[in-house]
């Protein structure tokens, strides 16, 4: 008995089992419980840009003319370089998005309808993961997703150029802006990107369109400062 008395009363639980043959539970608040482990994730990495229908770079009686009669509607685009969404593996996936708004994208709180179209390299359990990912950090900038298909999706990022383009739905051309204006003047920045970046960068648009019309009308914008790029981490 003197024995017991100077055991850590954290394991005499143990202890007791064993002197008396039988398990017993371990206190809720013992150190050695097993914690819990979230499987959402596992440090999702990539590339992304984005093209709207409104300047994000330009003088304020530009962008205050812009703020009332456009700037509703957008294309994006993801290429995953690494990581998982709850146990599936989204490495090198490539998607582009949509995104109608019946306000401008400046006001969070307008209705949104977005669709996606995922490359047709991508499974359908990756399909279905990079959706519930893009819902979860994108939710309130997508709106509400009415359409999901799979189908061709050339993403291509050579230096601080990208090109993007799915056949039938819509395309970018974005390079970097000339001496890196939007850093020196981040007054004239209006907006901020419609995901998550890291070190975020307004692009010039060389040209921009939507065509497949299932959120709004078609559009197309060319030679403006209307995009973002960057890299994301989760």
């Amino acid at each position: 008995m003197k024995l017991l008395k100077t055991i850590n009363p954290l394991v005499l639980p143990i202890v007791m089992a064993g002197l008396l043959g039988s398990a017993a539970p371990l206190p809720p608040s013992s150190p050695i419980a097993s914690p819990a482990v979230n499987e959402a994730s596992t440090h999702i990495i990539g590339d992304y840009v984005e093209a709207r229908t409104a300047s994000v770079f330009a003088g304020a009686c530009h962008y205050n003319g812009e703020l009332v009669t456009t700037g509703r509607d957008a294309v994006m685009a993801w290429k995953i370089a690494s990581g998982s969404w709850k146990g599936t593996d989204l490495s090198g996936v490539v998607a582009m998005g949509a995104l109608s708004s019946e306000d401008n994208l400046k006001n969070d709180a307008a209705n949104r309808r977005s669709e996606i179209v995922v490359d047709s390299s991508a499974s359908a359990a990756q399909t279905a993961a990079l959706v519930d990912f893009l819902g979860k950090e994108c939710g309130t900038s997508l709106g509400k997703i009415i359409s999901v298909r799979r189908g061709r999706v050339l993403f291509d990022h050579t230096g601080s150029a990208y090109n993007v383009k799915s056949a039938g739905f819509g395309e970018m051309s974005v390079q970097s802006m000339p001496n890196d204006e939007c850093c020196k003047q981040p007054n004239l920045v209006w907006y901020e990107p419609l995901m998550t970046l890291e070190h975020r960068k307004v692009g010039y648009t060389l040209d921009s369109s939507y065509e497949a019309g299932n959120v709004g009308d078609p559009w197309q914008r060319s030679e403006e400062n209307t995009a973002f790029y960057g890299a994301f981490g989760f």
